[in-house]
């Protein structure tokens, strides 16, 4: 057999190979980036994080934090925009607020 006739023999099933190795690969690279870590930089040398705020401190309205990627956490300073833009995510803050008479 000549190169051509391996070529016509052979060549679609070498570019099936190759796209499925690439599809492998990008969506392997995308798993990655969704470790399953919900916490990726605040405090991270403590084994668990627990915040309290005293209600008295409060004021008439506080806006926390749930998305973990606030750099004024626990209060809320809107990194949960870029965050849902990023990975199609719905998370938004917990806005306590104190009742009006």
């Amino acid at each position: 057999m000549s190169l051509r006739d391996n070529m016509t023999t052979y060549g679609p099933w070498v570019g099936a190979v190759v796209a499925i190795g690439v599809g492998y690969l990008v969506v392997r690279s995308l798993k990655k980036k969704n470790s399953g870590v919900v916490n990726p930089s605040v405090d991270k040398g403590n084994p668990k994080i627990v915040t309290s705020v005293d209600i008295e401190d409060l004021g008439n309205k506080a806006v926390f934090c749930r998305c973990w990627r606030s750099k004024k956490f626990p209060y809320c300073d809107g990194s949960h925009n870029k965050h849902n833009d990023e990975c199609g995510d719905n998370v938004g803050p917990l806005i306590v607020k104190r009742k009006e008479a």
